[in-house]
This record gives C-alpha cells, sequence and structure tokens, in this order.
C-alpha cells in the first residue's frame, strides 16, 4: 500500500512542474516591467526570486522529458540522456545568474553599486561564459533537443518544440518581451505534462509493435 501514494506524489510533483515554471518566468516578466530602473529593492528581488523558482522546477522537467522517450534504442536512450544534462547544465548556469542578481541586489545600495558588483563577479575567469554567455544557451538547446526527439517519436506534436524556438528568439530581441515569450514556453511545455506526469514504473505506449516488445513487464 506504499508504492500507489508515491506514485501519486511524483506525478503530483512532475504535473506542478511543468504548469509552474513557464508561470514563475512569465510573472519575472511581468514584476521585470514595472521595475523601469532595473535597481535594488523589492520588485528587483522578487522578480529574481520568480526566476529563480521558475528556473529550477526545469530540474523536475528535463528528467520527466528524458523519461518520455520511453524505451527505445540505445542511441535514442544517449540523445535524450545527453539533451537532459545539457539542459540540466544550462539550468545551473541560469540559476547562478538569478543568485547572483539576488545578491547584488541585496548589497547595493543603487543601480551603479550594482553595476561595479556585477563588473567585480564577472571580471572573475570563465563566469563570463559559464554563467552568461554559453551556460545559459545550453539550457534552450538542451529543451528543443528532447522536444524535437519526442516530436520525431511522435510522442508530442512537432509544433511544440518551435515554441520553445519562438519564445528564445522573443526573449533575445528584448527581455521586456520576456512575458511573450513565457507564453510560448507555456505553449510548448503544458500539453506534455499529462504523459511526463506519469509515475516512473509506468511505461509509455509506443507506436509500433516492435518497440512495444521493449517494454519491460
Amino acid at each position: 500500500m506504499t508504492n500507489p501514494p508515491q506514485g501519486h506524489r511524483l506525478t503530483t510533483v512532475t504535473r506542478a512542474a511543468f504548469l509552474a515554471a513557464p508561470l514563475c518566468m512569465l510573472a519575472y516578466g511581468a514584476i521585470r516591467l514595472g521595475d523601469p530602473d532595473h535597481g535594488p529593492g523589492p520588485v528587483w528581488t522578487a522578480g529574481h526570486i520568480a526566476l529563480l523558482a521558475g528556473v529550477s522546477l526545469f530540474a523536475v522537467v528535463f528528467p520527466a522529458l528524458r523519461r518520455m522517450t520511453g524505451p527505445t534504442t540505445r542511441a535514442a536512450r544517449l540523445s535524450a540522456s545527453a539533451a537532459s544534462l545539457l539542459g540540466l547544465a544550462g539550468t545551473l548556469a541560469v540559476v547562478v545568474q538569478a543568485v547572483v542578481d539576488l545578491v547584488v541586489g541585496f548589497r547595493a545600495a543603487d543601480r551603479p553599486g550594482m553595476e561595479r558588483l556585477f563588473e567585480e563577479v564577472q571580471s572573475h575567469p570563465g563566469v563570463v561564459p559559464a554563467v552568461y554567455t554559453v551556460g545559459p544557451v545550453l539550457f534552450y538547446a538542451g529543451l528543443v533537443w528532447l522536444l524535437v526527439q519526442l516530436a520525431v517519436q511522435r510522442r508530442v506534436s512537432p509544433w511544440r518544440p518551435v515554441m520553445v524556438v519562438l519564445g528564445t528568439a522573443t526573449t533575445a530581441v528584448s527581455l521586456d518581451l520576456l512575458p511573450l515569450g513565457a507564453l510560448f514556453f507555456a505553449a510548448a511545455l503544458f500539453p506534455p505534462a499529462r504523459a511526463a506526469a506519469r509515475p516512473l514504473d509506468t511505461p509509455l505506449p509506443l507506436r509500433s509493435a516492435g518497440a512495444a516488445r521493449q517494454r519491460t513487464p
């Protein structure tokens, strides 16, 4: 009688992560629009707490997407695992960036003070590529990779990775468009939540009889 409750908790947590991650990003984008000076204070702090929460939830989303690939060829499993690890590495980079922003916001008295602290942090070797340039790109690359693989396997609709690309491009154009980008992410992530929320020991249905024979009893 202990296994069903455990599976139910996993289902609830996974579904909540798929729903809450883009909503937290949407909250961050909306709060950011209310802080034109982008300076220290409660608005800056609230926005970055929302960002930190949303990005951290992808630590649940990426493994769930990997599980959605199901039992398949060894190459496909390796591909899904590589994409998940790539996305988790990018998640860590964005989490570190959000934490730095929060700490700087707490320590600085004004925007010039924040700029000085940011320069101090970024002056350390490797910080800029790891946390601000290359690292965050891994997040988007891993997410698109996984969704493309799932679309090829016909487990999600092909427009879902397109939604992620559109969300990424929208955010890249201007951070003021973050709320719109978050809506694209929500469109991409919400539908697969029903499949990703299955307990770990529940095999996903496969498309062919040959693939079905690979399922474990």
